[in-house]
């Protein structure tokens, strides 16, 4: 989705475009971090559907596979900012990317990559785009791909029931799982980090790497876990940190990196996002996090 954010310290009436989707926003982290990245959605056949487009190819995210969908329209978010935290108001109801189907899915296109991710959001929007989702996690378990599936929780979209039914359902089929803290608790009723951490391990994923916010992360498999402290920085935009994260976890995994080590470069990588206003622009390149990590 195109994202308008207005700034905690502006005048109330700017707002500083930018672009938005938990799971773009993840492919776009990674390739920050010099891993190959490719994404699949719909967009409208509008200026912000060609901004999104422009925004992958500088990115180096291939877009090869993204439909053009000729009457919809391209999603829009805004967020604002409060003491509560940030806010977002969505605008995508009959998008293209909420009209997406498993017709036509590039399933070769995932059956040749070495990580699919998706997340809740991407099931929560449609019908047809849960369906679409079901379709690519068959198509990358067939080929033996790897499952990665952030547990994005809202409310908006769906009730907690059917919300907590797909993604036990899906985290049982997935092989990373990223949930955060604050969505677990309410998916699963449990308030401990460890907790939860174990319940989904019971589920079927080898590794969980629950996202604490100002609290850090826990990375989890069956056999040993870490709680990583939070890297302190001035935040002054959260707006998707989490994501960040994601996709920094994973691009460090495909160069090898042990769950912790991954897990701590993601953690300061979500860190220095919140630095900026934002999803994407403030999202750092890899020098800089590992200049940062030789601070740490």
């Amino acid at each position: 989705m195109i994202e308008f954010n207005r700034p905690r310290d502006g005048d109330g009436r700017t707002w500083l475009q930018g672009f938005g989707g938990d799971t773009s926003n993840a492919a776009i982290a990674a390739a920050r971090q010099g891993a190959s990245a490719g994404y699949l959605t719909s967009l409208g056949e509008d200026w912000m559907g060609e901004a999104f487009l422009d925004l992958w190819r500088t990115e180096g995210v291939d877009a090869t596979h993204v439909h053009r969908h000729p009457t919809a329209p391209t999603g829009v978010y805004f967020v604002t900012h409060g003491e509560g935290g940030h806010r977002f108001d969505f605008l995508r109801k009959g998008s293209a990317a909420s009209l997406l189907d498993a017709h036509g899915l590039a399933t070769d296109y995932i059956a040749r990559a070495r990580i699919l991710h998706l997340s809740a959001i991407s099931q929560a929007i449609s019908t047809p785009a849960r369906q679409t989702c079901e379709a690519a996690i068959e198509a990358a378990r067939g080929a033996g791909v790897r499952v990665s599936y952030d547990t994005n929780l809202r409310l908006r979209l769906w009730d907690i029931d059917e919300a907590r039914r797909t993604i036990d359902a899906t985290a049982a089929r997935c092989d990373i799982l990223l949930p955060s803290l604050d969505d677990s608790r309410q998916l699963t009723g449990l308030q401990a980090p460890d907790a939860i951490v174990d319940r989904y391990l019971r589920l079927g994923p080898s590794l969980v790497a629950l996202k604490m916010g100002s609290e850090g992360a826990l990375i989890a498999t069956r056999d040993s876990r870490v709680t990583i402290p939070p890297h302190r920085v001035k935040a002054v935009d959260a707006t998707g940190a989490g994501d960040a994260f994601a996709g920094a976890f994973l691009a460090r995994l495909l160069v090898g990196d042990d769950p912790f080590t991954a897990g701590r470069y993601a953690n300061v990588a979500a860190a220095l996002k919140t630095r900026g206003y934002g999803a994407v622009a403030p999202i750092p390149r890899a020098a800089e996090v590992q200049a940062e990590l030789a601070r740490a």
